[in-house]
């Protein structure tokens, strides 16, 4: 037990000795404080601390045995590394020992135990040189490592902006590319629209012709069968007279003993002839009023009215009135032909008469120095398509029309009209004009001018200072782009307005342009632009058409002013039936007929004019007729045409007609799906005319269209079923008891399953 003392305390004296003789060989600190301080802002290695975390490694530099120091320089202080640059600057070499006071915990807790510091070997010349060129390296890696950095920061920074003006460039192309497919679109919708418009007139001025030519075929046809009636009818005549003049001249010549019961015999057959003469003549007159009479559509109101003829008409000279036979007897037939004779002087005197009046017109012409291609007759002057490029200066004070249609006039001056005032009609369609080529105040002293027609010019405005008086005005496919609040200013007598085919729109039309127009009662503005309809509309409006637009919606408030409306066509527009405000016309109680054909309709729309009558929705895309549709209507629909849609088998409710069984004419389903006939027809008891043609129909039963029950009249004159799939064999004979003739029911042909 006591060699284990004795061993101890020879071991710890020997650490205390050591310890002792290491402290009087290390230079100690002027006080631990600066001490700490020192170690605190130096150092750049890293020591254990008992507990086992790392600290940063201070590092003293004492002098190598190489460089000699002045022991009264830095007697008792300790050199430490500030910066690789001044190691550099002193080029002086090092040894390198850590510091004692490293063996302290750097926590500052006192009650952590010291240990001592270890021996520490002092570092060579070399070792010191690689510390220094490996920190220097790696400072040169850190600035190579910062300087890529930033250099892939900015590189970055350029992909960005790259990035960036590449999207710009991009978005930029696209929008380029956008637009140019725009104005390309705009300029082919122009151009097809354009195209559109040229067909469209081209094909009305085939239609046109033809129809002039028709007229002219059959007028010709009945001119010359008139003639050839007149003609049958005076050679007739003639060989009656020329009998009855020989029969007098033989009865002159015999003696027979009763002359005067023959004398009476023949004065019995003139008569008899004369009555006959007399039909004939009733009957050619019957002839010529049924070739003049006009046949007119049932129901189509849309028919636009009868124009009046633009030049005034010459009366037709009737016939000579054939003269009477002569008499019986000798004395009488002299008198006959004395009476031919004055009839024939008369009229020679009457054609001497005309020549001199022909004589004067012509000298009346040429003083008055005419262009070449014009006529003038009574009080209208007429130049139609005689190759003029200027106004003609005319100075007949009693001229009344003035047709200047077919040139190429580009300008009327403003003392044009100084020397014919008294105009009441002017004609300047298809010519060259120009707004700007219209003087001020060209029109302005007509005070008598009652129609003015402008169709086919170059117009951009209405003409200004048109004169009160002008009752028609038409600017038909001209260049219409604007319409202000003065443009018929003081045109208060206006009744017809038309302003068809121009680039007329909601936006370049001022809501108050039509208000001076308080007696307009006529008023066309198809072929436009217009996507909603007008505002301002006149009060006294009766007929409004505006086919051929872009209208997409009808407001509630666009019919608020005009309770005199009558007829609206919106033909050939972009409606839809959730476009169509309720209360837009449900209380018009004048409205009576309404064309929505041809726009983008899937149902029959509802809220109509109680007081409707005429409905057209053909070339939609109707698929129901929702029931009660019709019910509120006042005294009821007469005309119902839905022909080419799409009304199939469950299109038709039993609801759907209600309303109509009392006022229904005219109903039309041709050109749909049907596979049934609709319920609801056979209760229509004024129904004159139905049309199920080219459906799908393939039965018809005894109750579908005829109501055998029905004690009344029958009013059914025409039914259509043809190119359906009905078999006429199975068809009972009792299906079409109520029509009037069954000639008048065309069944065939039908098509093949």
């Amino acid at each position: 037990m006591r060699w284990w003392l004795v061993a101890a305390t020879l071991l710890l004296l020997v650490v205390i000795t050591v310890s002792d003789t290491q402290a009087r060989q290390r230079p100690r600190n002027h006080d631990s404080e600066t001490r700490r301080g020192k170690r605190k802002r130096d150092g750049q290695g890293h020591v254990r601390t008992r507990a086992g975390h790392s600290r940063p490694l201070k590092i003293r530099l004492i002098p190598g045995p190489s460089i000699p120091v002045d022991p009264g320089v830095n007697q008792g202080n300790t050199l430490f590394l500030d910066s690789y640059k001044s190691i550099h600057e002193q080029k002086s070499s090092y040894n390198v020992i850590p510091d004692p006071d490293l063996s302290l915990d750097f926590s500052g807790d006192s009650s952590v135990p010291i240990y001592p510091p270890e021996p520490v070997t002092p570092l060579t010349q070399e070792e010191i040189q690689r510390i220094l060129w490996r920190e220097e390296e790696e400072h040169r890696e850190k600035e190579e490592r910062l300087r890529k950095k930033d250099e892939a920061r900015r590189q970055r920074r350029k992909q960005r902006k790259e990035k960036a003006e590449k999207q710009r460039q991009i978005v930029e192309e696209r929008r380029r590319a956008e637009e140019e497919a725009l104005r390309l679109q705009v300029e082919r919708e122009t151009e097809e629209w354009r195209r559109h418009l040229e067909e469209e007139e081209r094909k009305r001025q085939e239609e046109k012709r033809r129809q002039e030519e028709e007229d002219r075929r059959q007028k010709e046809a009945a001119e010359r069968e008139a003639r050839e009636r007149e003609r049958r009818l005076e050679e007739e005549r003639w060989r009656q007279e020329e009998m009855l003049r020989e029969q007098l001249l033989a009865l002159g010549e015999e003696e027979e003993e009763e002359p005067q019961e023959e004398v009476e015999d023949l004065q019995e057959r003139v008569k008899e002839l004369q009555e006959k003469v007399e039909e004939l003549q009733e009957e050619v007159e019957e002839v010529q009023e049924e070739e003049e009479e006009e046949v007119w559509l049932r129901g189509d109101v849309f028919e636009m009215l009868p124009k009046e003829p633009e030049e005034p008409e010459e009366p037709d000279l009737f016939p000579a009135p054939i003269p009477r036979p002569p008499a019986a007897t000798e004395y009488e037939l002299k008198e006959v032909e004395a009476e031919v004779e004055e009839m024939e002087e008369a009229e020679e005197e009457e054609e001497e008469e005309e020549e001199g009046e022909e004589r004067k017109v012509v000298i009346v012409e040429s003083s008055r120095g005419l262009p070449p291609g014009c006529s003038i007759s009574d009080v209208t002057l007429t130049c139609d398509n005689a190759k003029l490029t200027y106004f003609p200066p005319l100075s007949i004070p009693e001229l009344k029309s003035l047709s200047l249609e077919g040139n190429t006039i580009s300008s009327i001056p403003a003392e044009a009209f100084n020397g014919i005032p008294n105009l009441e009609w002017i004609n300047l369609k298809k010519n060259k004009l120009t707004s700007a080529g219209i003087g001020a105040k060209a029109f302005k002293g007509l005070k008598m001018l009652r129609r003015l027609y402008l169709d086919g010019n170059l117009l951009e405005t209405v003409p200004a200072d048109l004169p009160p008086t002008l009752q028609e005005l038409k600017i038909n496919e001209n260049r219409l782009t604007e319409m202000d609040k003065n443009s018929f200013q003081d045109l208060s007598s206006l009744v017809i307005l038309e302003l068809e085919g121009n680039l007329l729109s909601e936006g370049n039309v001022n809501p108050l342009a039509f208000a001076p127009l308080h007696q307009l009662s006529y008023l066309r503005l198809g072929r436009n632009h217009f996507r909603t309809i007008p505002q301002g509309l006149p009060p006294a409006l009766l007929e409004l058409y505006l086919e051929n637009n872009l209208i997409e919606e009808i407001s509630e408030t666009v019919f608020n002013q005009t309770h005199s409306l009558n007829i609206i066509s919106l033909r050939h527009n972009r409606l839809d039936e959730t476009r169509i405000a309720p209360l837009a016309w449900i209380n018009h109680r004048n409205l009576e007929s309404i064309d929505l054909s041809h726009n983008d309709l899937y149902l029959v729309p509802s809220y109509l004019p109680r007081s409707l009558v005429h409905l057209v929705l053909v070339g939609n895309k109707i698929e129901r007729i929702p029931g009660f549709v019709f019910a509120h209507m006042e005294p009821g629909l007469e005309y119902l045409y839905l022909s080419y849609n799409k009304l199939d088998g469950e299109a038709i409710e039993p609801e759907s007609f209600f309303g109509t069984y009392q006022s229904m004419v005219e109903l039309c389903l041709d050109h749909n799906q049907l596979v049934s006939v609709p319920s609801g027809i056979n209760e229509m008891t004024n129904l004159h005319f139905l049309r199920l043609n080219d459906n799908k129909i393939r039965s018809i039963s005894d109750e579908g269209i005829c109501d055998p029950n029905y004690s009344g009249d029958s009013t059914l004159v025409a039914v259509r079923l043809e190119n359906n799939y009905i078999d006429p064999q199975k068809v009972s004979p009792t299906a079409f008891s109520c029509v009037r003739s069954s000639s008048s029911v065309v069944i065939k042909p039908q098509k093949t399953k």
